[in-house]
């Protein structure tokens, strides 16, 4: 019952008298430190003397420190049946000649060459739907199975989130929540492109996909089945309770003022057991950063592609605070707790 109670807090209260699904009437944006036009964000460096590691495609660089998160996040991923790990219309093509030719680093397309043949895997169902100018924001915390709901959502999607975390839904950007909405319930959707701001999981899910996903005719909706009713809260669940409740609470020594810092940017898709302990460490540190989803099928793998220059890879972090970006997932939550956590004394 505690774990439950630490899962689920106030997640499951009835939507607002007078509102509709889950709609929020006011849709007045809110400022916040941090955001154009509002006070400088706090100053912070990357630790004296930090190099960004190499990255190594297909690796673990710390295999004993390492393989315990793995195992268990790879269990995560087993549970909740990969989802949010291909694209909604995730197509895999085998390719020869030009194709196959035009396929790396040097054109920044993404896929796997081999001799005179390249794999490549993309989603022409969601290259012909809407795409949002701007990142739908989104108040959640890692462990909640209804915040899961709607993250795995939007990597099906392929839709970039700007999210604020609210570990347990009291810690974060809860406050600035409750003063936005007068609750402190999560998830909860605000999307700067029309204006709209809604709580309930099932309906921010229904809503991404009426106006960002491809029409519905054009794919069969049991694609969609892990994200609905008893078994997607129980396996998600489950999930949070096999990473130990990671990214449930704001970690004790997080800096007071990193709610306050630019939003940082992670490059992947959570449900890899080598990008979840980054989100957990965001998380913990209620650190607001913009998921760019890079599930397979998605869009964005050529882009990582063209920014980095170098062979597809995630974790990939951009840090606006220090100017450090970094793969390699051990590497990077050594880097967030060097510069975003109180030293001890």
């Amino acid at each position: 019952m505690p774990v439950l109670l630490l899962l689920l807090p106030i997640a499951l209260r009835p939507t607002a008298p007078g509102n509709r699904a889950g709609f929020v009437q006011m849709v007045q944006p809110t400022t916040r430190p941090g955001d154009g036009g509002a006070a400088r964000p706090p100053a912070v460096a990357a630790p004296a003397g930090f190099v960004a590691p190499k990255p190594k495609p297909l690796s673990m660089t710390r295999p004993k420190e390492q393989l315990p998160s793995l195992i268990t996040g790879g269990l995560a991923l087993a549970v909740r049946l990969a989802t949010g790990v291909f694209t909604l219309g995730w197509t895999p093509r085998l390719l020869t000649g030009d194709d196959a030719a035009a396929v790396g680093v040097e054109s920044g397309t993404y896929g796997f060459r081999l001799g005179p043949v390249a794999f490549r895997d993309t989603s022409p169902l969601l290259a012909e739907a809407v795409r949002p100018e701007e990142p739908l924001v989104l108040y959640e915390y890692e462990g909640s199975p209804f915040c899961r709901k709607v993250r795995e959502a939007a990597l099906l999607l392929d839709l970039p989130l700007a999210l604020r975390p609210c570990p347990g839904a009291r810690a974060g950007f809860a406050s600035e929540l409750q003063e936005r909405t007068g609750r402190m319930t999560v998830p909860f959707l605000v999307d700067p492109n029309t204006g709209t701001e809604m709580f309930e999981s099932d309906d921010i899910v229904e809503y991404m996909l009426s106006t960002y996903g491809p029409p519905r005719a054009a794919y069969d909706p049991k694609a969609l089945w892990p994200l609905r009713g008893g078994f997607q809260v129980a396996t998600a669940t489950l999930a949070t309770l096999l990473r130990g409740l990671a990214g449930s609470q704001r970690q004790p020594n997080a800096r007071p003022d990193n709610e306050a810092m630019q939003p940082l940017q992670l490059w992947g898709y959570e449900p890899s057991p080598f990008v979840r302990p980054v989100r957990e460490k965001l998380c913990a540190l209620c650190l607001p950063h913009t998921l760019v989803p890079t599930a397979r099928g998605s869009a964005n793998r050529d882009a990582l592609v063209r920014k980095t220059g170098v062979q597809f890879q995630v974790p990939y972090l951009v840090d606006p605070n220090t100017g450090v970006e970094l793969f390699e997932s051990p590497e990077i939550v050594e880097y967030l707790e060097a510069v975003y956590t109180v030293p001890s004394r």
